[in-house]
């Protein structure tokens, strides 16, 4: 009798709209893995039961999207760093004693995506920009640190959130209200944006980037639409860009390598797919 099929899932609330299941799926038709990812939708007030109990799932690992990332994280038996210092788990899977482990693997998706399209980005680990206080900045605050750069500017409107990531980053990273914006832009050499803004249904991003070295990379995470206003500001005025798309492709990588064990790559096929089904191309 054949064993039954590995399987592995998005989980959170809601998850019906979760793109995880598309680049999974993918990925698993494409390296023929008998395997399964679907979803679980877990509700607010069970959340910390189903992930203490999660080896009575039946699955050998999950995804783990809002708002239970930070709940998944307080469960685990083990963390690694990057979940650690995030204090939020996107990624858990049970190891060879039945711990709950767990991962923050979004860090290393911001990373996956600018070495993919922009190679050598950080060979000059020199003073880095970003915009907003989320959980996607304090993600990309920790990879950049990873990468060693020596000065991470985090602005935000609500410069206390910023101070928070910065207190709990330590050295190397400094918080600055949105006023400060435009006499930081003239040291960056990279510029990143987290926050929502920009994206189709939400407000403008108001940037001018007059004082922003030609040199500097510019990143936005939001993928809808792909290329941005800041993006075209940037390309208009002869910066390298990076779109978002790469980063919710990457994020995946290390989560389905650790649950079917073997790495997969990010493809332009996978991107395209992405893409289509996002409706952001047609």
């Amino acid at each position: 009798m054949n064993a039954s099929p590995r399987k592995a899932a998005i989980t959170g609330h809601p998850v019906a709209h979760s793109r995880s299941p598309l680049i999974h799926g993918y990925w698993l038709k494409e390296l023929g893995i008998d395997g399964e990812y679907g979803r679980v939708d877990v509700a607010p007030e069970i959340a910390e039961e189903f992930y203490r109990n999660f080896s009575a799932s039946g699955l050998i690992g999950a995804n783990v999207t809002v708002p239970h990332k930070e709940t998944a994280a307080k469960v685990c038996d083990w963390l690694d760093g990057a979940a650690k210092a995030m204090g939020a788990a996107n990624t858990l899977w049970l190891d060879d004693t039945g711990r709950i482990c767990g991962a923050n693997t979004d860090g290393l998706g911001f990373l996956g995506n600018l070495d993919q399209l922009a190679p050598g980005w950080d060979n000059s680990t020199g003073s880095a920009l970003v915009l907003g206080a989320g959980g996607a900045a304090r993600a990309i605050v920790w990879a950049l640190l990873s990468r060693k750069f020596t000065r991470v500017h985090i602005v935000n409107r609500t410069v206390e959130k910023a101070q928070k990531i910065a207190e709990e980053f330590g050295a190397g990273t400094f918080a600055h209200g949105w006023d400060e914006l435009g006499t930081l832009l003239g040291e960056t050499d990279l510029l990143v944006n987290s926050t929502s803004l920009g994206m189709t249904g939400k407000p403008p991003l108001e940037i001018d980037l007059a004082g922003l070295p030609k040199h500097a990379l510019v990143n936005d995470i939001v993928y809808a639409p792909l290329e941005t206003d800041l993006l075209k500001a940037a390309a208009l005025r002869g910066n390298p860009t990076v779109d978002g798309i790469g980063m919710l492709l990457h994020q995946a990588v290390p989560a389905f390598e650790r649950w079917f064990g073997v790495r997969p790559q990010v493809t332009d096929e996978l991107r395209t797919l992405a893409l289509k089904d996002l409706g952001v191309i047609s």
